[in-house]
Parts: structure tokens; sequence; C-alpha cells
């Protein structure tokens, strides 16, 4: 789960962690009244779940209140587009408005779990302001990391060494690492996925302060947090997005024509592959679930038939928990209540496979069985291309 940059900072404020001073406007008139409030320049930035607003256009530097409300005006109801948002774009509705910074160096500060070595790490570099993919990429030896002990958790040389990696020293340095041991502590204590402050800057008077911040949650650990819960902007997600998260379903909308149902995150993996080695391509992630109900499936079938761009469906399921003969009951009831009209192939295998091969085929609906996964991803690649079998 994401949230906005102005949530993002209220929590890191919680740790001690320094940001500007700011609030957030859904009018033009609030945001000439916060800045009013800050007493001076301001920036006003728009509030999407996604990288690159500044480029796209999202954030502009305002002289004095009136000049806030002007570019207030501007962005609210404009539709963002960034390399991180969908082609058409994020329609604005909120604002931040924050007091102008006068910036001597951008510097890149996150935390995020190392699965590699099962651990937290903390990854500082000099190149603020810059995707950390590129840095990476061109310069990994700008990068300095700390993995921290996951019973001990990040110790004090280590921050201090993240802060000689940024390049600062003196006072500077100091607050840099009190700063990171705060950011670690709210990417603890909030059970983050990732905790990233780019840029994070010293300013003329000598602060070093998270001029922007972006947090994501472990969706798995929000029922610890009802708190961050609160925080879900649906209006930033995929509809489909949302409706899945409803029924307890893992979803995740894709570009390709074959729409895929599966028990199983992994088998949900190879599920995708196998559509490509086919020649197609999955329209989606969706995993079902080991124990699935008929609810649970009738929602997939919605979620499924709602996409446009879906043309055929690959269910692709190991009847263990979820028994054959149960899918096959939950499928039937599924397409006759939604009128599914796309072509279906079912590839299933377990538990009382025969028994739900009968149904199906029994059914009188419009489903095609596979053999095994590689004739189920065949079949359902040729009818996404309108061809008969």
């Amino acid at each position: 789960m994401r949230i906005h940059e102005y949530q993002a900072k209220a929590i890191l404020r919680e740790f001690g962690v320094p940001v500007p001073r700011g609030e957030v406007a859904a009018e033009p008139a609030e945001a000439r009244a916060i800045a009013e409030r800050l007493g001076g320049r301001v920036v006003v930035k728009a509030q999407v779940h996604a990288g690159g607003r500044g480029k796209a256009g999202g954030v502009k530097l305002a002289d004095d209140p009136a000049g806030a409300e002007a570019v207030a005006r501007q962005i609210l109801g404009m539709r963002l587009k960034t390399p991180q948002t969908p082609p058409e774009g994020i329609t604005v509705l909120k604002v931040l408005v924050e007091e102008a910074s006068a910036i001597v160096q951008e510097l890149y500060l996150a935390v995020t779990l190392d699965r590699g070595r099962g651990t937290h790490v903390v990854m500082a570099s000099q190149a603020g302001g810059m995707e950390i993919e590129e840095v990476a990429a061109a310069h990994p030896e700008r990068i300095t990391r700390e993995w921290a002990d996951p019973a001990l958790g990040l110790q004090a040389f280590q921050a201090r060494a993240l802060a000689f990696g940024l390049g600062l020293s003196g006072d500077q340095l100091k607050a840099s690492v009190g700063l990171i041991q705060s950011l670690f502590r709210a990417y603890l204590a909030k059970d983050c996925s990732l905790a990233e402050v780019n840029p994070l800057v010293v300013t003329r008077d000598g602060r070093v302060l998270a001029l922007d911040a972006k947090l994501n949650f472990d969706d798995s650990a929000l029922f610890r947090h009802p708190d961050v819960t609160a925080l879900r902007d649906v209006n930033e997600e995929d509809p489909l997005d949302v409706e899945a998260s409803k029924h307890g379903l893992n979803y995740i909308k894709l570009d390709g024509t074959v729409g895929c149902m599966v028990n199983g995150a992994g088998l949900a993996m190879a599920t995708m592959d196998i559509v490509k080695l086919a020649g197609g391509a999955p329209a989606n992630f969706l995993d079902v679930g080991g124990g699935a109900s008929p609810e649970q499936i009738e929602s997939a079938f919605r979620i499924l038939s709602s996409d446009p761009s879906v043309r055929a469906v690959f269910i692709n399921v190991f009847g263990g928990i979820l028994r054959c003969d149960r899918l096959a009951a939950g499928l039937i009831a599924a397409v006759q209540k939604l009128g599914v009209r796309m072509p279906i192939v079912v590839r299933m295998e377990g538990t009382n496979v025969e028994l739900g091969r009968k149904m199906l085929a029994e059914s009188g609906l419009n489903f095609t069985t596979a053999a095994d996964m590689g004739d189920g991803a065949q079949k359902v690649v040729e009818l996404a291309r309108g061809v008969r079998l």
C-alpha cells in the first residue's frame, strides 16, 4: 500500500525526521490561506502516487499567497502524466503547500528490504533528485549501503558511515546521523516495505531536511496499523485493484489480452510465463488463493469480464484445498450469473478432477478443457486471437 507525500511526511515528523512546514489543500483558496500562514515563498506540489511530478508540471514555486492560489488552480484537476502513472494520467485532487527551501545540496536516502540477504538495507547517495535505478546502473559506486542486523537493527556507526557517504561533515553530519536513525525507526515501526527520501537536502541555513518522502507498506502487516490503513486513497488505484482487494483477491492489471485466474502465486507466475511462451500476453495476475469460495470465483470473473482488453480467460488450478468439483461448480454458477460470453479455457488437476471436468462438459457453457498447462496456454492464445478451435 502507498500513501501521499503529505501523509508520509506527517508520519516521519512523528519519528523526528525534519521536514519542511506545509499543509494540504483541495481548493485554490485553501492554498492561498496556507501560504499566508507560512508567510513567504511556497512550493505547491501535486499529491498523486507517482514520481516525476516536477517534470510533468505538478510542482510549482509561488512567491506569495496570490501566486500560490494561481498555481494551485493550475494543478488541481489536471491529469498528471509521468512515467509512473497510467497512460491516461491521474487526476490531481489535492496539493501540498510547503515552505520553499533554499537548497545547497540534494542527496538520496532510503530503507528497504534486501531479499537476497534477508535483512533491511539503508542506501545513501550524493546523487539526490535522480532515480536511484539510474544511479545504480550508471554509477553503482555512488551508492553507500549498510545492512541492519535482524536482531540489533541499524547501529550508530552504520548511520555515521552512511552520513559520510553523503559527503557531509560538521553539524550536517551530526544532523544526518539522527535523521537516518529516525527514518529507520519509522520504517520498522510502521512495517514499511520502502521508506525513501529523494531528495534529502541541505539548505543554505545549514538544515538537513526530507524535502520529499515516499512510504510503501507491507499489505500483510496492515492489520497491525489501522491508522495507516485509514490513509489509503482508492482514487489513486485502479478500480479493478480496489474491487479485488474487497474480496481478498491478489490482482495486478497488465497489458495483454489473456485473462488469467489461478490458485497460488507461484502457479500464477508460471501461467503468465507459459502464456508468453505460447505467443500471447497475460492481461493480469490474479491469484484466487488455495481455498477460494464460490463468491470469490464470481468476483474474479466479474473483474476479468470488466477489463475490456480481455478476449479469453485461462483458468489454471491445482485442486488441493480447492477441490476441482468445487471449482467447477463455482465457475458454472459465475458464468451463468454474469452472462460471460468470452471463451474460457480450463486446466485443472488434483482432487476430484474427473468429476470437475464432467461438470464443465455437461454445463453447456463455453468452456474448453486442456490436458496440461502447455495445451491450455496454446488454446487460450488462439482463442484470444479469434481462432476457432
